[in-house]
C-alpha cells in the first residue's frame, strides 16, 4: 500500500476502514462472500491503471475493478483476505467523432449521460440497462450489459469496436479501430465485452453510434389471461414490425410498482405488455396502427400514450419494478434467466410451478421479446426455512432454462451468485476452454480473482 501511494499519490489510494467497507459492497441482493480490501484506489488515467498494475502483478495483490456497483451477481465484491479495488469514477472523458459516428470513452463514463450527449449531435448509443442513470460504460462493457432496446437493437457487444487495456505485468493491449468492419485475427475485444473484469482492466473503449431515430411510440397492452402474451408476441414478431422493445410485466409486478410509485397500471389484469416502436414518423405511425389493429383483433385491450410524457411514465414503471419489489417481501433472489422465445407460453406457467411447489412469491418481468425473463423469489430474511427453499428453487429455475436450450444469465453475469451454473450450460470442455483463455492474460489469477470460475 506504501508502494502503491508513492507512485501513484496518497490523493489516489484511500485505506481509510469506511471507504474500505463501503467499497466491499454492490448491488447484489443475497448475501455473498465478500472481504474489506485493502485499500480502494481511483486512477485518473491509464499510465495510473499501468502503474497500479504492475505493482500489484509484482506484489501478487488481487485487483477488484469497480464501476457504479450496480451489478445483481457480486461481480464487484472483493472476495480475498489482501486485494484492492479499482473505482474508475475519476476517469470520465469521452469524445465523440460525429463524422466517423463513433466515440472514444473512459470506462467511469455514465451511461445515461454519454447517451444524452450523442443524442443531440443526432446520434445513438442504444444500450440501455435498467441501471443506466447511474451505471457506467466500463461496467456495461464487462457485464455486456442489455436493455429493453436490446431486441432491435442487440447488447452491448454490437457497440463495442474495440478497446485499450491493462492486463498481466501491466502490459497495454490495444484492439480493434473505429471501423465497422475488422476481420483481423482472432476478436479479441469480444473476448473483453462480458469478461467481468477477469481479463484486464478497460481504460478506454471505441463505440459505434447509429442514427438517431426520429420518432419513437409507445403503447400499452393489457391480458386478462397470461397465456396469450406468447401469443400475442409472436403475432407481432411475425406481422413485418420490429419493435425496438417488448416488455412483459406479470399481475404481481404491477401491484407492486402501483404500491410503489403509481403511474395508473391496472391492478386487475393478469399482465401487460410495454411495446415501443421507432423510425421515422410515417413508419412509426404506420407499425403502430398495423400493431394495435392485430392486437384488438386478438381481443386484446391496447392504449398508446399520448406524447413523450405518457410514454416516459410508463417506461419509469418498469425500470422503477427492482425497488418496488423490496417493499413485498425483505429478501429477494433476481434471476435473468433466457428461453427460445417460442417456448415461453409453455416456460411462465412451469416458472410458476416451481413457485407452489416451494410455496414462494413469484414476480416475473423482462424483456419478453427476446426471451429474457427476471424471475424474482420473494422471501422473508428472518425465515430461513423460507430462504433455503427460495435457494433450491433457483437451481430448478436454472435446471428449466437450460432444458429449453436457454441461458443461466441474459444481462446479469454470472460473477459470484451464478458460478456453480456456469458448468451446467458450458460443460466441462467450455468452461476449461474459458479457463484457458483466462491465463493469457492473467497467468496469477489476479483480475477479479473467485468470479465466474468455481474454485475446483
Amino acid at each position: 500500500m506504501d508502494k502503491l501511494s508513492e507512485v501513484l499519490g496518497k490523493n489516489k489510494v484511500n485505506t481509510s476502514i469506511v471507504e474500505r467497507k463501503l467499497y466491499s459492497y454492490d448491488a447484489t441482493p443475497i448475501p455473498v462472500e465478500r472481504s474489506i480490501p485493502s485499500a480502494v484506489v481511483f486512477p485518473e488515467n491509464q499510465e495510473d491503471v499501468q502503474k497500479l498494475v504492475e505493482i500489484c502483478y509484482q506484489e501478487d495483490i488481487p485487483i477488484f475493478p469497480r464501476g457504479a456497483g450496480s451489478g445483481l451477481t457480486g461481480g464487484a465484491v472483493p472476495t480475498t483476505e489482501k486485494g484492492v479495488v479499482v473505482s474508475f469514477e475519476k476517469m470520465k472523458k469521452f469524445s465523440v467523432d460525429v463524422d466517423n459516428a463513433t466515440a472514444t470513452v473512459e470506462p467511469g463514463v455514465i451511461t445515461h449521460d454519454f447517451q444524452q450527449y450523442v443524442e443531440k449531435l443526432g446520434l445513438f448509443y442504444p444500450p440501455d440497462p435498467s441501471s443506466f442513470r447511474y451505471s457506467t460504460i466500463g461496467g456495461n462493457i464487462a457485464e455486456n450489459a442489455g436493455g429493453p432496446r436490446c431486441l432491435k437493437y442487440g447488447v452491448t457487444r454490437e457497440y463495442v469496436l474495440g478497446i485499450t487495456a491493462v492486463i498481466k505485468e501491466g502490459k497495454v493491449l490495444k484492439t480493434g479501430n473505429p471501423v465497422i468492419k475488422d476481420v483481423a485475427g482472432y476478436d479479441i475485444t469480444k473476448f473483453f465485452v462480458g469478461s467481468e473484469g477477469t481479463l484486464g482492466l478497460i481504460t478506454s473503449a471505441t463505440l459505434k453510434l447509429i442514427p438517431k431515430p426520429r420518432a419513437r411510440a409507445t403503447a400499452l397492452v393489457l391480458f386478462d389471461r397470461l397465456e396469450d402474451v406468447g401469443k400475442a408476441v409472436t403475432r407481432i414478431m411475425t406481422s413485418g414490425v420490429f419493435p425496438s422493445a417488448l416488455e412483459f410485466m406479470d399481475a404481481d409486478a404491477i401491484r407492486a410498482v402501483e404500491d410503489h410509485k403509481p403511474v395508473g397500471l391496472p391492478k386487475d389484469v393478469s399482465a401487460l405488455l410495454l411495446i415501443e416502436l421507432d423510425g421515422s414518423p410515417q413508419s412509426v405511425k404506420e407499425d403502430l396502427d398495423l400493431v394495435e389493429g392485430l392486437l384488438k383483433q386478438m381481443g386484446l385491450r391496447v392504449k398508446v400514450a399520448e406524447d413523450e410524457a405518457s410514454a416516459e411514465k410508463l417506461w419509469m414503471a418498469r425500470k422503477n419494478l427492482g425497488p418496488a419489489l423490496a417493499n413485498l417481501k425483505t429478501g429477494k433472489i433476481n434471476e435473468d434467466i433466457v428461453f427460445p422465445r417460442i417456448y415461453l407460453s409453455e416456460a411462465i406457467p412451469k416458472l410458476r410451478d416451481v413457485a407452489r411447489k416451494y410455496d414462494l412469491l413469484m414476480v416475473i418481468f423482462g424483456h419478453i421479446g427476446d426471451g429474457n425473463l427476471h424471475v424474482n423469489l420473494l422471501y422473508d430474511k428472518k425465515n430461513r426455512d423460507e430462504e433455503e427453499r427460495a435457494e433450491r428453487a433457483v437451481d430448478e429455475i436454472f435446471h428449466l432454462a437450460l432444458s429449453y436450450k436457454g441461458s443461466i444469465t441474459g444481462e446479469h453475469g454470472v460473477g459470484l451468485t451464478k458460478r456453480k451454473f456456469l458448468k451446467w450450460q458450458l460443460g466441462d470442455v467450455g468452461v476449461e476452454v474459458m479457463r484457458d483463455i483466462k491465463s493469457v492474460f492473467d497467468p496469477k489469477n489476479l483480475f477479479n480473482p473467485g468470479k465466474l470460475f468455481t474454485e475446483d
